[in-house]
């Protein structure tokens, strides 16, 4: 892996809600570095903090204590430079493929010309072409995921968000959505931090799995995977990773449950 300057760099980040006997801990003293280029992928039990942080990178809300910086610079709000896929496709069923991938790049002030012409260059690189003028209620899951990947890259962003975006899909949709994301990824070269309940998505995906512990959540443990793409889900090298991060996950897993 690169030695490079992180891109993201997370200091000592906390997040709590609520106050006195009724505040819940999601994140403790969270630190972790995320290198230009890598996709990344976090794991962990439910209720660990996964999506809080991914929340807390977007500039969504802002931690408790501790600081998130980009290129140096702490983020304190939403961003052009962070793109964001979310789990439920968060797309407007009243405006077309088009116009869902311009409507940030309008809003914006791109000019309508200049904004059209970059949103079907992404629709394009999803392998939406054809479709431009379909309605969201026409497409698949997977498609409606694609036009939410077109729409967060279109900004051009220095790093792509993804919380859980394939978790809704069928078994079949989800494997064609990983490779899509995989071969996106190749052709673009973002950085990619990506949330996911699956051990067997995390490892197809990633070049580092980082593990967290169950709520508070802070990081359990990083595991590299150094292995060439596209990837053999029944390969012994696979496997032996997938082992690795289960391993990981056990006990957080176990503590989840018994709160």
């Amino acid at each position: 892996m690169s030695e490079s300057t992180p891109i993201i760099e997370i200091r000592d980040v906390g997040k709590a809600y609520g106050k006195g006997s009724a505040q819940v801990v999601a994140l403790n003293s969270v630190n972790l570095d995320i290198t230009s280029g890598e996709l990344n992928v976090l794991i962990g039990p439910s209720g660990c903090g996964k999506s809080t942080l991914l929340y807390l990178m977007a500039g969504f809300e802002k931690p408790t204590q501790g600081e998130i910086l980009l290129d140096g610079t702490i983020i304190d709000r939403p961003g052009p430079d962070r793109g964001f896929v979310f789990q439920d496709y968060a797309l407007f069923p009243w405006k077309t493929v088009l116009g869902n991938v311009m409507f940030g790049l309008i809003n914006n002030g791109w000019s309508k010309r200049e904004a059209r012409e970059v949103a079907l260059e992404y629709i394009n690189l999803v392998n939406l072409d054809g479709f431009e003028h379909a309605y969201p209620h026409t497409l698949s899951g997977g498609m409606k995921q694609r036009v939410g990947i077109a729409r967060a890259l279109a900004y051009d962003p220095k790093v792509l968000l993804m919380d859980e975006p394939f978790g809704a899909l069928d078994a079949q949709t989800r494997k064609y959505m990983q490779q899509e994301l995989v071969r996106v990824w190749e052709k673009t070269g973002k950085t990619v931090v990506f949330v996911t309940h699956s051990v067997i998505e995390a490892v197809f995906l990633a070049d580092r799995i980082i593990v967290m512990t169950a709520r508070p959540g802070t990081m359990k443990g990083c595991v590299e995977v150094d292995l060439p793409r596209p990837r053999d889900y029944t390969g012994r090298s696979y496997l032996a990773i997938r082992e690795e991060v289960l391993d990981l996950l056990e006990e957080e897993v176990a503590r989840s449950l018994q709160r």
